[in-house]
């Protein structure tokens, strides 16, 4: 089972990967516009993310554009709007049993319901780090592919932002802090699993013996009792000569 500092460690890498997460899904820069070409273009950067459209001008400004109709958007986007979304929520919850699950806090029951709350949140930091890291690959595949494709126009091209680097990341820390959770659950135990809570041989036998010496000066003690009154006299009376 994994040890107390191993699951601090383990919770600090898993709130670092949610956080990722959380900030990858809102930043605007899943691709930017590749320099390449010679065309003069007003626009000097151009940015899009999951929700919306981003331009830098040569002007100076600075403008977005959310992108309001789902349907219109492909495939790829709309997987990795849900994926990311999704991957947030588990990983909230994980961060939840976590902290139910850790070994240095009071509240979460006994032993046996920390280790279960252990491995469920480690199971949702992994699960969440799949989650992440799928959108940041089919994203980045679809941003190279594109750019690869001669029949493209180059003021078209972009290439993958700092936001698909940060999912990238993101997915590592939270795959790495659902592993050390995880690592709470138990291996096969082919002896008896309470042995350590019984009580050593000499004891054992000390106890048994006592419990038999109680139980004798209480037979004793009964007999004793059931004797009539005549049996417990110790000595004899000049009444019993006359």
């Amino acid at each position: 089972m994994a040890s107390t500092g191993m699951q601090i460690f383990g919770f600090v890498l898993a709130l670092l990967g949610i956080m990722g997460a959380t900030v990858a899904t809102l930043l605007p820069n899943w691709k930017v516009s590749a320099d390449v070409g010679s065309n003069i273009i007003t626009a000097i950067s151009q940015m899009q993310g999951l929700w919306m459209d981003c331009t830098w001008y040569s002007t100076g400004m600075f403008s977005c554009t959310l992108k309001y109709s789902v349907l219109s958007l492909p495939a790829y986007l709309q997987t990795a709007r849900t994926t990311m979304v999704l991957c947030c929520v588990l990983a909230a919850m994980g961060l939840c049993l976590a902290s139910l699950g850790l070994k240095c806090t009071r509240w979460g029951g006994g032993r046996r319901s920390k280790r279960h709350a252990a491995i469920a949140s480690g199971g949702c930091f992994v699960t969440a780090g799949f989650l992440c890291l799928v959108p940041a690959s089919w994203f980045t595949k679809e941003v190279i592919t594109n750019f690869l494709d001669s029949s493209v126009p180059e003021s078209n091209k972009f290439e993958p932002g700092g936001a698909v680097y940060v999912a990238f990341v993101s997915a590592g820390f939270l795959f790495v802090g659902g592993s050390i959770f995880c690592m709470s659950c138990p291996g096969k135990r082919h002896g008896p699993q309470d042995l350590v809570l019984l009580p050593p041989p000499d004891k054992l036998l000390l106890q048994q013996q006592q419990q038999q010496l109680l139980q004798q000066q209480q037979e004793l003690q009964h007999q004793y009792c059931s004797l009539s009154p005549l049996d417990n006299k110790t000595g004899y009376s000049l009444q019993d000569y006359v």
